[in-house]
């Protein structure tokens, strides 16, 4: 395709009012990186971020809805038409004392200079309102040969933000590319610097490559370069990453990854992985109530109580950790959904008995957990069709079944 010949349609179209905007206004601006990248590749658009050669200041006086995310840096958001694009203005960078943020930017008015600092050549790629791609590092050759390729020095690249040694594996896991010799060298060089970066930028970018359609790609390298020893958990586990199966298949959130190593070595709980990765509370549920379906039914099989205790949005998750973990069992969707039907309740909540009940029924009993073990006890037994769940006949059984009090 010759230059120039890239209709812009789509998310490009709706975004090429801003850089209108901004060139009606004498500036320079371009698409620019990861979605310049994708529409070569042919894949779906995500976000659109532009480059401009107007100072942030400037911009925030062309839109009207401007947010300052990182305005020292020179990146604004501006919302438009319900959508929000990252504005970032052409700077060269100074030291990265922290291995994360410039020490000083300078904006400059030429992309040439812009593009020279980004991390790799296949998102070092601009393009103007006529379909027009700048490509000074031969991102588009890269593309095509499938290749993930430092902008420049690898080293001084990585050692600028060693976060970008993660990232390689995961466009690797992403788009199924090999990472160039060179490139590997370098991150082999630099890869302890892996241990000076905030977690909770790790657990974003491994959330990625977790998803990625070549997973086992991102794994591969994972496990090649031993970048392993520099994470947490696994640095203290150093041959964990071998019991990974190796037929993984992309998986929808880091909360999969997390019961998948909690089977793989029990020793290991869910607590371990969900603290020293910094995650949320529902990464943190996620991953138990995926690790105990798990371990369930590898001892019992699919059952009504694993489907009860199993959130139906976790049932496709199951299924899949079922697949890589248990490849000799099998599950499916329609079987998750007959038991699901099946359930005689969907919660604790729907019990006809409570624990004031409980209470009436033994008034000489001093209150205390029996009364929650009790009720956990008829829930089971209600789910697992035992019980029938009639208040007269829960009441009943009750009555000949009272509670063992330590």
């Amino acid at each position: 395709m010759k230059k120039g010949d890239y209709m812009l349609k789509g998310p490009f179209l709706k975004a090429s009012e801003i850089i209108k905007n901004i060139e009606a206004n004498g500036h320079q601006a371009y698409f620019v990186g990861g979605c310049v990248r994708d529409l070569l590749l042919g894949h779906p658009i995500g976000d659109v971020d532009i480059t401009t050669s107007a100072p942030p200041t400037v911009v925030q006086k062309i839109f009207d809805d401007v947010i300052p995310v990182g305005i020292e840096h020179g990146t604004v958001i501006v919302r438009h038409e319900n959508e929000s694009y990252e504005i970032t203005t052409f700077r060269v960078e100074g030291q990265y004392s922290d291995h994360r943020h410039p020490d000083s930017v300078e904006f400059i008015d030429q992309i040439d200079k812009d593009l020279e600092r980004r991390d790799f050549t296949i998102n070092a790629l601009a393009m103007d309102l006529n379909g027009q791609i700048m490509d000074l590092f031969a991102g588009k050759a890269d593309l095509q040969a499938k290749v993930i390729r430092t902008v420049g020095d690898g080293d001084t690249r990585f050692v600028e933000d060693p976060l970008r040694i993660i990232r390689a594996l995961r466009f690797s896991s992403q788009l199924g590319f090999s990472i160039e010799e060179e490139t590997l060298k370098a991150i082999d060089r630099v890869k302890p610097k892996i241990q000076t970066i905030a977690i909770e930028r790790i657990t974003t970018e491994f959330n990625k490559l977790v998803q990625g359609n070549y997973v086992n790609n991102g794994i591969h390298y994972l496990k090649r370069m031993r970048i392993d020893h520099y994470l947490p958990v696994f640095s203290d586990n150093k041959g964990l990453i071998e019991k990974l199966p190796n037929n993984l298949k992309p998986l929808e959130s880091i909360a999969e990854l997390f019961a998948l190593l909690h089977y793989v070595d029990p020793s290991i709980d869910v607590h371990t992985w969900f603290k020293a990765w910094k995650c949320s509370n529902r990464v943190r549920k996620e991953a138990n109530d995926l690790s105990n379906a798990i371990f369930n039914f590898s001892r019992n099989g699919i059952n009504l109580w694993l489907v009860y205790q199993l959130p139906v949005e976790y049932h496709a998750r199951f299924i899949r950790l079922v697949s890589i973990l248990l490849p000799n069992k099998f599950i499916s969707m329609d079987q998750m959904e007959a038991y699901t039907h099946r359930l005689p309740i969907r919660s604790k909540r729907e019990l006809e008995i409570n624990g004031n009940d409980l209470i009436a029924l033994h008034p000489t009993l001093p209150k205390g957990p029996w009364i929650q073990k009790l009720l956990n006890q008829i829930e089971y037994l209600v789910v697992m069709g035992k019980l029938e769940n009639n208040r007269t006949k829960l009441k009943e059984w009750i009555k000949w079944n009272p509670p063992e009090i330590n």
